[in-house]
């Protein structure tokens, strides 16, 4: 037998909180608020959610419900008869100014800073309905899933510069982890003793699973596998074997243009990134077929790299050297051949461009012959 299990909470001591503990403070905070309540939690926590509603019922207030994917979810718990709430409890945003603050409960999708999420837009003040005000106590009944610090944390100074409160799960147990603590995944490995074992999540994460794993089951290393992404594991030898090939299936970006798709290794994606990163370099010159010589200063047009009329002296150094590699390069050449001159003045200056201003931007040379 083979156990697969994510390693999000590995490091954190101890058993989880229980969800019971949750609701039972969830109902605390529905019974005692005196402004409106706004609940933002994962849509996906069904009996969370069916607790919400029925503790606001029992509690004589009235639940919006803001966000799809939480409608949607609370439209299918009502088709399966599991919310037991009367249809008089839900009401619609519509219905907001109809009831006084202290009744209203509004489950919303966002808590983790999801983009255009229905708290994300009460927060930056772009919700077609719902202001945020001083009364208001906004809960975020999740965790931080890691990666999303930052936006939570903006989605946080957000609702704070409206006056709203805030209770999270480091100040409250208003949260109760779908991911198994330290004691929980010991407990796990003890109790199904598995063959074999595999791990997801950050590597650092997988080593410290694999060591629990070692020391709660006396699994050896060889019994557990720690992937990485594309990793292809194969069980060999009628089930008494588990290894790690060296192939790799496809696991990075797919990116989507039009009708194409492609990676980020892709040519027209390459030259996307590199325009978002540093912009663009382009000149305009005109030779003189016979000479080689430029016959006026050219003309240079810069888009995402650096403000031209801010910066003067950096492009009448750039004419000069375009015009000295110019007249340096198609010396001797009869006739001129342009791509070399092209190459010649990219590099040249693409080179200049990155010692004085540390960006690399796409220079482009258009250059014709008269």
């Amino acid at each position: 037998m083979i156990a697969l299990s994510d390693s999000t909470n590995v490091e954190n001591p101890g058993f989880s909180l229980p969800e019971k503990t949750v609701h039972k403070n969830l109902e605390i905070l529905i019974k005692d608020m005196t402004g409106r309540l706004i609940i933002a939690t994962f849509s996906s926590l069904l009996e969370r959610l069916l607790k919400i509603v029925e503790f606001s019922e029992k509690y004589g207030k009235k639940v919006l419900v803001e966000g799809r994917s939480l409608k949607q979810n609370i439209e299918i718990c009502k088709s399966l008869g599991l919310v037991k709430a009367k249809k008089e409890t839900f009401i619609t945003v519509d219905d907001l100014e109809n009831y006084p603050p202290d009744r209203i409960v509004i489950l919303s999708t966002g808590a983790q800073a999801n983009d255009f999420s229905a708290l994300v837009r009460m927060s930056n003040k772009s919700h077609a309905k719902i202001k945020l005000t001083p009364r208001d106590t906004v809960v975020l009944s999740s965790s931080v899933i890691p990666g999303n610090e930052r936006p939570i944390q903006k989605l946080k100074d957000n609702i704070s510069r409206q006056g709203a409160k805030i209770l999270h799960y480091r100040i409250a147990d208003i949260h109760s982890s779908g991911h198994a603590n330290r004691d929980e995944t010991a407990w796990i490995h003890r109790a199904i003793r598995p063959k074999f074992f595999m791990l997801h999540g950050y590597h650092y994460m997988l080593r410290t699973h694999c060591d629990i794993a070692k020391d709660a089951n006396g699994l050896s290393e060889s019994d557990v596998v720690v992937p990485d992404n594309g990793s292809v594991i194969e069980i060999q030898n009628g089930g008494t074997k588990l290894v790690k090939l060296r192939e790799k299936a496809a696991s990075g970006l797919v990116l989507v243009d039009g009708f194409s798709v492609g990676d980020v290794q892709d040519v027209v994606i390459r030259d996307r990134q590199a325009l978002a990163q540093d912009g663009i370099f382009i000149i305009f010159g005109i030779l003189n077929a016979q000479t080689g010589k430029l016959r006026k200063s050219p003309d240079i047009i810069s888009r995402g790299f650096v403000y031209l009329r801010e910066s003067q002296d950096l492009l009448h150094e750039v004419r000069l050297l375009i015009k000295e590699t110019v007249e340096k390069t198609t010396r001797g050449q009869n006739p001129i051949n342009l791509d070399f001159v092209k190459d010649t003045v990219t590099d040249t200056v693409a080179k200049f461009l990155m010692q004085r201003t540390a960006k690399r931007p796409m220079v482009i040379p258009v250059l014709l012959t008269i």
